[in-house]
């Protein structure tokens, strides 16, 4: 089977063996919506361009897409009712378990097929997403999320062979709003790949995003504080007169791994980034040579 394109339109040339000839049958394209990030990041890795039609509406906000970049080239959805999605004539919009239970409901009562992620807690997940879109959209697409997801392992492998054996960094991870990230998190799984030890699950014994056990993190050996931003000073600011934070020594002495927001939380392959940067941050020896 021969491929080609005429005009942006996928076509492909099947032999007509009866005849002696070849011919040509324009191949079906798929119109898809994506309603979150984390569809979206999906969505562009694997999906040809004439698929896709529009993408969330924070799609090309770095501090939370990481193809914030890639997503200019599209329309974006608005963050109102299924009109606004609708209105793109899609037939297959992504959405995700986080996803607006009456904006599900309406567009399931329009009669459009949606395809939605609620596993994304570890990177198997996240490779595992990939290739059920992949399924839906076509055999090209098929073949993009093997390429995306033999990149990922191979970057997983060497960053594993480069923390081997080193001793685990003791962090946490706090927020602004009175939340910690405990286990079963995006951010726990950032520790499991990085060489750390997060200590609102292993001292804490917190799951979840948990509130913030204030006296007793006084108690906890923390090394390193993980937050989320570009500038240390400016990111660290509200942590130096919040409570416990501001009696941390590791606050006052400002031992902070800094990561790029958008790879905090990502329920995508592109969680990768975040391994990488935050192993980097935590032990930057087992990376001197770079």
């Amino acid at each position: 089977m021969i491929g080609f394109f005429i005009r942006s339109v996928p076509f492909r040339v099947i032999p007509c063996f009866f005849v002696g000839l070849f011919s040509v049958v324009q191949a079906e394209t798929i119109r898809v919506v994506s309603q979150t990030v984390g569809t979206d990041e999906l969505l562009l890795a694997v999906a040809a361009p004439e698929q896709i039609v529009a993408l969330s509406h924070i799609s090309r906000e770095k501090e939370y897409s990481a193809v914030a970049d890639k997503a200019v080239n599209y329309a974006q959805i608005g963050r109102g009712d299924a009109e606004t999605i609708l209105k793109f004539r899609p037939d297959l919009v992504l959405v995700a378990d986080y996803s607006r239970g009456e904006l599900v409901s309406q567009l399931k009562r329009a009669g459009v097929e949606l395809m939605s992620f609620d596993q994304y807690a570890t990177m198997d997940d996240a490779l595992e997403n990939l290739r059920r879109l992949a399924r839906r959209l076509g055999p090209d697409a098929e073949v993009r999320a093997a390429d995306v997801i033999a990149d990922v392992e191979q970057r997983m492998t060497n960053l594993a062979e480069r923390l081997e054996g080193v001793r685990s960094v003791k962090v946490i991870a706090p927020s602004t709003y009175g939340i910690i990230s405990g286990g079963g998190t995006t951010f726990q799984d950032l520790c499991n790949r990085a060489a750390a030890e997060n200590l609102a699950m292993t001292v804490g014994e917190l799951t979840g995003h948990a509130d913030i056990p204030r006296e007793r993190m006084l108690t906890w050996p923390v090394e390193r504080v993980v937050l989320a931003g570009y500038d240390l000073e400016q990111t660290i600011k509200p942590f130096l007169t919040l409570i416990p934070f501001r009696f941390m020594e590791a606050v006052k002495e400002r031992r902070v791994a800094l990561i790029e927001p958008y790879m905090f939380g990502s329920v995508t392959h592109y969680r990768l980034d975040g391994y990488e940067q935050l192993a980097r941050q935590l032990h930057p020896e087992r990376f001197e040579e770079d």
